[in-house]
């Protein structure tokens, strides 16, 4: 199990890093400071060190020296990126601003974590070198853009990001929440020119409207109540480099007219500031909103709208992706069982066919979670459907699935029609049937799991017989 270190001086955040990292299945132990660390550890013989910029006494740069070779992840506020891009340089392995999003957390610790392990392994035998290329061919089954999937629309995708890549254009990128937006926005950054310039990452949603300008463009001491200091923005951070602003729907419009002038003159200027400077960034945006509608109705400026639209790329959801989603589940369940020592693991029949068959409204990153829990619960070497807490529903599955129902349950007085939709015809078929069947006969002439069943009439309110055959 890896060991993890946390060092932050805000108990309320140590405290939920840390419960959210044991949830996880790593071993993790804390301190206040860079001092208190140093008493209570051997600081090099953790796996990971995961530390607040901003420390009592040394910043948490400090630990960077002191780790001796372990990775550090540097934890900052949005407003002080620039230094975090500055601990980098000073040898991070990576970092993460506060307010942390607990997926991007743990996904993040899970890759550096990963990555050291195959760097310890490298000088290996020359057999084991070739099983973990082969393992890294599956996680990483698109080389440089490490994007999991070979459907037809992918592979589309794939060709239009190694063309877009290499120039300065603005790209906006399309797709439902979950389906790996900022996958593509970091494939299109590391194939740039500017790959060894910061990467700085935007989720708009997260920031308080009351606060997005100044994050993003800075602010000067004395601009607002609270400045008692200037800051540098999030733009001014990725100079030179990539911004990529995910969920840009949410920006407000006095924030869109600032972002419009960076776009046109290559320029900012701090709240409260009179002076601009000129700044160098590519900017990548990502929504799950349609902007375009958005602009019809004043609510996006569609002048910004049409300089984010010099290319756009269309991410498809993962149920349009076919054959993909059992090839990204295995993937993730080869990464998870690595992470938590199992090697024994594997879908089972019926979870391969849940799979296929859900339509996964979470897209990419609620199958991982998925996987993840699955693997944790698991006792035995099969992962179940059930384990991966999916069911086929009724409204999953298409109108001539139910068609021949009503005969092989026996004479219906109740047809489907156009008219009719699913939850009615559910609720009638149980009502009608539930007197001379038991809840497994009506799950199954329904096609549906007993669980589902349970669940589907807890939504309907259809309370269940105890009496007659009903009762089991």
């Amino acid at each position: 199990m890896p060991h993890i270190l946390i060092v932050e001086d805000e108990t309320i955040i140590r405290s939920a890093l840390r419960r959210l990292l044991e949830r996880n299945q790593y071993q993790v132990s804390e301190a206040g400071s860079v001092q208190e660390a140093q008493e209570r550890f051997s600081i090099p013989g953790f796996d990971l060190i995961v530390s607040d910029l901003r420390l009592p006494g040394a910043p948490g740069t400090e630990l960077i020296k002191l780790a001796q070779g372990t990775p550090v992840l540097i934890m900052t506020s949005y407003a002080s990126l620039r230094s975090a891009v500055d601990s980098m340089k000073m040898g991070a392995v990576d970092y993460i601003a506060k307010p942390f999003d607990h997926d991007e957390m743990l996904q993040t610790v899970a890759r550096i974590l990963r990555d050291r392990q195959e760097v310890r392994q490298a000088p290996a035998t020359p057999a084991a070198q070739a099983g973990r290329s082969s393992e890294k061919a599956i996680d990483n089954s698109n080389g440089e853009i490490g994007i999991i999937g070979s459907c037809a629309a992918m592979r589309e995708l794939y060709g239009k990001i190694r063309k877009v890549a290499p120039t300065d254009s603005n790209v906006l990128i399309q797709g439902e929440s979950g389906t790996g937006k900022e996958l593509v926005a970091r494939a299109l950054h590391n194939l740039s020119k500017r790959a060894k310039a910061p990467l700085i990452s935007v989720n708009c949603a997260a920031i308080p409207e009351t606060l997005i300008e100044s994050e993003l463009f800075g602010h000067e001491k004395g601009a607002f109540t609270g400045a008692s200091a200037g800051r540098a923005g999030l733009v001014e951070a990725a100079d030179g480099g990539t911004l990529f602003l995910d969920e840009i729907g949410e920006l407000p419009l006095e924030a869109q007219a600032r972002l419009l002038r960076v776009l046109q003159e290559g320029e900012i200027r701090r709240v409260g500031s009179v002076q601009s400077q000129k700044v160098d960034v590519r900017l990548i945006a990502a929504t799950h909103r349609d902007l375009k509608s958005l602009a019809k109705i004043g609510q996006f400026r569609e002048d910004l709208y049409y300089r984010l639209h010099v290319i756009a790329l269309k991410l498809p959801a993962l149920r349009e992706r076919g054959n993909d989603v059992i090839e990204i589940a295995r993937a993730f369940l080869l990464r998870q069982c690595t992470r938590m020592g199992r090697s024994d693991l594997h879908f089972a029949a019926d979870a391969e066919q849940a799979i296929r068959h859900y339509p996964w409204p979470g897209n990419v990153r609620e199958l991982e979670n998925a996987i993840e829990r699955a693997v944790i619960l698991c006792e035995n070497s099969a992962i179940s459907a059930e384990l991966l807490g999916i069911d086929i529903e009724l409204d999953d599955l298409e109108d001539d699935d139910f068609l021949g129902l009503p005969t092989q349950a026996g004479n219906s007085s109740l047809e489907p029609t156009e008219d009719l939709s699913l939850e009615d015809y559910f609720q009638h078929f149980v009502l009608e049937h539930q007197d001379h069947m038991t809840e497994t006969e009506l799950a199954r002439k329904l096609g549906i799991s007993r669980k589902c069943l349970w669940e589907r009439r807890q939504r309907l309110g259809i309370p269940r017989r105890k009496s007659g055959a009903a009762a089991e």
